[in-house]
């Protein structure tokens, strides 16, 4: 399912935000003033909520895999990121998608908190199968969709994300982190990319970094008292971002 704006080269017209959790999500959909869709386009039962409203000239699509019906806590993870990109891709055909998020960062490869990545790749670190070619299967390395004019005009930094199902991060996790390159750390990226790539939608990510893994504080506290005032300048990188890609071809990018 190839966007036919791309081949056209006509400007983006129909963008999907993905968000994992309510308070990064929250922000945006204030900042672009989307309303929450009460027909909803996914399956009876899911949490995924869809928020949309239109912005300058284009038609955005913000989707927040909602709360856990069993728990109350955001649908965080690979699984969850998975079914509602497939979904919103399937009911939304959109041109791009934008992965919105906060990450963890290695100081050693140059993050601080606050810092806002533009992913160039993305892999996995929590899929180890030790059989030659099933390996690479489960690093599942993608490319983000390059965009170096976003990047130069805007400043951001670029870097690669490495994406698993756990917070934590154990001694392989870390081994294979290092083998992936990454200078970022999150529990989605790299799954919207799998699905992205899998339906032909070009793909952007962007990270903000609420914690330095190779830190001296517990990561789950220091995420937490970071979060709300990395995920204000998160939201202010993804209206600088929409703002550039109004007007604008996917080649422009």
């Amino acid at each position: 399912m190839a966007a036919s704006h791309a081949e056209n080269e006509e400007p983006i017209s129909n963008i999907l935000i993905v968000i994992a959790m309510q308070t990064e999500a929250l922000p945006v959909v204030n900042k672009f003033n989307l309303t929450q869709d009460p027909q909803s386009p996914f399956p009876e039962g899911v949490p995924w909520v869809r928020y949309h409203g239109t912005y300058k000239d284009l038609n955005l699509n913000l989707i927040w895999p909602g709360k856990d019906p069993a728990l109350g806590v955001d649908s965080v993870g690979t699984i969850s990121s998975a079914l509602v990109t497939y979904a919103a891709i399937q009911a939304l055909q959109p041109d791009l998608i934008i992965n919105a998020g906060t990450a963890g960062g290695f100081k050693a490869r140059g993050a601080s908190i606050g810092d806002i990545f533009i992913v160039s790749d993305c892999a996995f670190h929590d899929r180890r199968i030790p059989i030659p070619v099933f390996d690479l299967y489960g690093v599942g390395f993608r490319k983000a969709f390059e965009s170096p004019n976003l990047v130069k005009d805007l400043d951001l930094k670029v870097a690669k994300l490495s994406t698993g199902d756990s917070l934590d991060m154990t001694e392989q996790d870390e081994s294979s982190i290092i083998a992936n390159d990454a200078t970022v750390k999150d529990m989605e990226g790299a799954a919207v990319a799998y699905v992205a790539d899998l339906l032909k939608v070009p793909a952007i990510f962007i990270k903000a970094v609420t914690d330095i893994i190779d830190g001296d504080k517990p990561t789950a506290e220091e995420f937490l008292q970071n979060l709300a005032a990395v995920t204000a300048s998160l939201d202010l990188a993804v209206e600088k971002v929409v703002n550039f890609i109004n007007g604008k071809c996917l080649s422009e990018l």
